[in-house]
């Protein structure tokens, strides 16, 4: 079998590496399937040039994996049509989380033939063999289909216990010195940078969150360091950026990791997600020494009941101790906030400003969006309850037009007044970021102009 997986562009030039899609190819080769992966996202190709392709060439199966989100979704239906217009369509399967927790309507939507839900490793090989072999799909657990004019779906898979057991990513299928020039926070001009999943899941519980997977997984610290010396060794790479939910999952899982990358010798730099109530002095101290440079934090809000009404299971002052603590450290922190959710207002929202203003370095620029209840999430199914949202069809045709715009309103204000807010917010955000850039850029013509800095190349746009 001949099977097409398709990375869809996202419309940037330089672009996070498919790691779900690499996954997937790695255990379709190891089975001995033929596969391709069509770079829309380099090549920057119209949507009709999939058409073409798909009449040119004749392949049995083509996969489309996304994450959950305005554009993702919009896209997904383009390159749906795409292949549906070929006169050689092959059958057509989509994944991810985005399609994952309302398969049906996807499924009704796209026209695809089967959607597999969940992790897909397992479920794609069982369906390629159904399929190869012109089987039933019933046996099949986590996937929804298409039997005739009905829309099956079968009963979810249970997750993968053993990530070790998974292959590493179909890295050879990927035009890899593309992927490795992506740019994340205190990297240098000279790093190679790639994601590395650390382990898959979370073991919180956080409202707003749709990547619900029960309880946390993670690789042995030998299989995450000989992927990594893979990695340097083949590919040049400098600097790994771990994609999963929570690297930093427990004091004791964080310090065994990097002790480990430290007696290994490793030699990387590294960004991770990491979790304010286990940042503290002694774990962040034994991260630089390992390589972390940055660590992305959920902190979502600098309000306690708002924190309490998310079940973020944090509070104001573990988020305070643990950015002073990461900033002593050396490394530089991520600060994510978001707004609209239960029970929040002006007043924290301001909060988070002021944080935001206190304690920020300089290495990102800071904006504050709207909370999105993502089809798969509590805060999706509480808006379905409360009315103030109709059901997935509902969520991404009518209200999700925006990843920076209110998709759900569930604060007592209105929606204008709700971005009012925002505006505002974002406005002092903006102008801190910028005043900063500006008082660099000046001194930069402080120093070419009145001491001859002849070591400065002009001002150039990044």
């Amino acid at each position: 079998m001949r099977i097409l997986l398709v990375v869809y562009d996202n419309g940037s030039y330089i672009h996070w590496f498919p790691q779900g899609l690499a996954y997937i190819a790695a255990v379709l080769l190891k089975e001995g399937y033929e596969v391709e992966i069509y770079n829309q996202d380099i090549n920057h190709l119209p949507d009709e040039h999939l058409t073409q392709y798909l009449d040119k060439n004749r392949f049995d199966v083509v996969g489309v994996s996304v994450i959950a989100g305005y554009y993702q979704y919009r896209k997904l239906l383009k390159i749906s049509d795409a292949i549906n217009k070929s006169k050689n369509r092959p059958f057509y399967v989509i994944g991810g989380h985005g399609p994952s927790p309302e398969p049906e309507f996807f499924i009704k939507k796209t026209k695809a033939d089967a959607i597999v839900m969940g992790e897909g490793e397992l479920t794609i090989v069982e369906l390629m063999k159904a399929l190869a072999n012109k089987e039933s799909f019933a046996p099949i657990k986590g996937i929804a289909y298409r039997d005739g004019e009905k829309i099956v779906i079968n009963e979810r898979r249970s997750l993968i216990r053993n990530i070790d057991e998974i292959p590493f990513p179909a890295y050879k299928l990927f035009p890899i010195d593309h992927y490795r020039l992506l740019r994340m926070p205190n990297c240098t001009n000279n790093d190679f940078i790639m994601p590395v999943l650390s382990g898959r899941g979370c073991t919180f519980t956080c409202n707003f969150c749709y990547r619900m997977d029960e309880g946390l997984r993670p690789r042995s610290n030998e299989s995450i360091i000989e992927e990594i010396r893979f990695l340097q060794k083949d590919y040049g790479v400098t600097y790994i950026a771990f994609s999963d939910e929570l690297l930093m999952s427990s004091r004791e899982r964080t310090a065994s990791l990097c002790n480990d990358f430290i007696k290994a010798g490793l030699n990387i730099r590294w960004d991770c997600n990491g979790r304010l109530n286990y940042a503290k002095p002694d774990v962040l101290k034994l991260m630089k020494q390992a390589g972390c440079v940055f660590i992305n934090y959920g902190i979502e809000a600098m309000d306690d009941q708002i924190l309490k009404n998310m079940k973020k299971a944090l509070t104001t002052r573990q988020i305070i101790e643990g950015i002073e603590a990461t900033l002593a450290a050396g490394i530089s922190p991520g600060f994510n906030i978001i707004f609209g959710n239960i029970g929040e207002n002006n007043k924290t929202l301001n909060k988070g400003v002021e944080f935001l203003l206190k304690y920020d370095d300089g290495a990102q620029m800071r904006t504050i969006r709207p909370v999105t209840p993502y089809p798969g999430s509590p805060l999706y199914y509480y808006a379905i309850e409360k009315g103030l949202l109709k059901d997935c069809e509902d969520f991404y045709e009518n209200k999700h037009t925006n990843s920076d715009l209110a998709a759900v309103n569930f604060t007592d204000m209105t929606d204008d007044e709700l971005h009012r807010c925002l505006f505002d917010a974002n406005t002092r955000l903006l102008t801190n970021y910028f005043q900063k850039k500006l008082a660099l850029t000046l001194e930069q013509a402080r120093r070419l102009y009145l001491e001859r800095d002849a070591g400065f190349r002009g001002f150039r746009q990044t």
